[in-house]
């Protein structure tokens, strides 16, 4: 098997640091998030703890 030289690997780690980045932004900006009314908001339950030390 022929050795790689290191141009090839930079160049190899620089197309895989790409991919990555943008699979990462597609998958984040993909998220839609669901917008609440004001109804389904106040049916929320907040638990207050008092913590004691």
């Amino acid at each position: 098997m022929p050795q790689m030289s290191p141009l090839m690997w930079f160049s190899l780690f620089i197309m895989f640091s790409i991919v990555l980045i943008l699979f990462n932004q597609m998958n984040f900006f993909s998220f839609k998030p669901m917008i609440m009314k004001s109804s389904e908001k106040s049916k929320i339950k907040k638990n207050n703890l008092n913590w004691k030390w």
